[in-house]
């Protein structure tokens, strides 16, 4: 998995981040996901015909995924999916978030790393396989502090009526924002290839070590 080394640079309004060369970006932008998203699956079609029947299927659950996502704050999507020589391929991806909140009486929250910090819960595994996450702060580089979390965590699935959660590998990373109060950048890393955790905390740090932000 050292390929990760390969850079590709993005950049959106406000930000710009290196991501793995052999990525791939799912498009959340109103302006241009639809035709995107139907691009996408044609291409995968051709790849695999035989699921053909499930066109407007995938179209429209993706174009569903794509608008949530961008509803909560997401910026830019990218993701991985390759065969390393197994059955199962490995995947993950990296998404920039653009978020912030107020108080009860209306006022913007600290973006303080050691403050966000000491706001989020950290998760003791009672046992062997449980999940669990670890809080920090980090320094990047040219950019400052950084609180985060990473660890094994339960994602509740959006919009699932019966709250049923997804296990993952997930990584947090809350980068306050420059002259915006109460706003900070987040850069979530997820695989739900577990038995890579580690691998996948060394791939998301190097990309978010990578963040900037630009005029």
């Amino acid at each position: 998995m050292a390929r990760y080394m390969e850079a590709l640079t993005v950049e959106r309004g406000g930000f710009r981040i290196k991501v793995p060369e052999s990525w791939w970006e799912f498009d959340v932008r109103p302006e241009s996901r639809d035709d995107s998203i139907r691009r996408m699956v044609n291409e995968r079609l051709k790849q695999r015909p035989e699921l053909a029947q499930y066109r407007d299927l995938y179209t429209s659950f993706l174009q569903k995924a794509a608008a949530d996502a961008w509803k909560s704050g997401a910026l830019y999507c990218g993701c991985m999916a390759e065969s390393f020589g197994g059955d199962t391929p490995i995947t993950g991806s990296v998404t920039v978030s653009l978020v912030g909140g107020r108080t009860q009486r209306g006022e913007p929250l600290s973006t303080d790393p050691a403050v966000i910090a000491s706001q989020l819960a950290v998760k003791e595994a009672k046992r062997e396989g449980d999940a669990w996450r670890k809080v920090t702060t980090v320094d990047i580089p040219g950019v400052g502090p950084a609180a985060r979390t990473y660890g094994i965590e339960d994602i509740v699935v959006p919009g699932d009526e019966l709250n049923r959660t997804i296990r993952a590998v997930l990584m947090q990373t809350f980068i306050p924002v420059p002259g915006q109060e109460g706003k900070v950048a987040l850069v979530a890393g997820s695989s739900q290839v577990l038995d890579l955790a580690e691998s996948f905390f060394d791939i998301f740090d190097a990309i978010t070590s990578t963040f900037r932000f630009t005029e």
